[in-house]
């Protein structure tokens, strides 16, 4: 059994981060390890939420690990909250990564052309160092921007701009990158990645669904871990991965006892691991 660690934080009620991450690595056969980065009450969409930092926590942990000589085929880290922790994964990273191993960073930072609260322009540079060192990046368009020092757009964007971000992002270091958030059309939306290695491009849509929800960028990204660590390739990956989100939301609208703060991934797993099936 493969198994992969997933650095983010964990909120005890609020469908994100880790309580995403960990049931649905783990639903696709995949040992999954986490290593907390801090403990909220609810994720931040609550109002008056706990939050308890757990960064003091994260080297004595990464050392027992490597004392006990544990290794992963895959290391994925989602929201980190200082630059300390990104200073952390880039130790982590030198630490476990071997030759085979995949890192797979979501730089979680902002959306809509906005920074989350307390992130800044610098921590957004920082974060593109950790990215430099990933094997594949999974941003948003907010975020890709803020990385690479460039004005947001806002919708105003063609299939060049979109080609061009995807170029600087791999210009950072990473070898393949993915912008999430893409609508080229009215009405669709889904991914465009750029694999610098076969210098191809290759995108994925679904008609727009109009409903938000906290949360599904994390579904996306763990989904999309999941299958690559099955043997996937990037582009299945991406598909299974999107196609997934969607179900969730569909799911979720389809249901009249909805939490309004997350999707309902756990009644959509059993399409997950029928679409990951069709796909090995």
């Amino acid at each position: 059994m493969k198994r992969v660690v997933t650095i983010q934080d964990i909120s005890c009620v609020g469908k994100c981060s880790l309580t995403v991450a960990l049931p649905i690595i783990s639903s696709m056969g995949i040992e999954t390890a986490v290593l907390p980065t801090a403990v909220l009450s609810t994720h931040t969409a609550f109002s008056d939420f706990t939050f308890r930092d757990l960064t003091t926590n994260i080297q004595p942990v990464a050392d027992h690990w490597q004392r006990e000589k544990i290794d992963f085929d895959a290391i994925y880290t989602g929201y980190l909250g200082s630059f300390e922790q990104l200073q952390l994964m880039t130790r982590f990273l030198e630490t476990f990564k071997k030759k085979n191993t995949l890192v797979f960073v979501d730089p979680v930072m902002g959306d809509f052309g906005r920074l989350y609260t307390g992130f800044s322009s610098e921590f957004a540079l920082a974060m593109a160092s950790l990215c430099s060192k990933a094997d594949i990046i999974v941003p948003n368009l907010t975020e890709a921007c803020f990385m690479l020092g460039l004005p947001y757009c806002d919708g105003k964007y063609d299939e060049a701009y979109i080609q061009d971000i995807l170029r600087q992002l791999t210009a950072l270091g990473t070898k393949k990158a993915v912008l999430t958030g893409v609508s080229l059309e009215p009405n669709r939306v889904g991914v465009m990645a750029y694999d610098s290695e076969t210098n191809r491009f290759f995108s994925y849509y679904h008609k727009k669904i109009d409903a938000t929800y906290h949360g599904t960028g994390d579904v996306f990204a763990s989904s999309c871990l999941g299958a690559l660590t099955n043997g996937c390739s990037l582009e299945d990956a991406l598909k299974i991965a999107t196609d997934f989100t969607v179900e969730c939301i569909r799911q979720t609208e389809e249901d009249t006892n909805r939490r309004w703060y997350g999707v309902n991934f756990e009644t959509a797993i059993p399409y997950l691991l029928e679409q990951l099936h069709q796909k090995k």
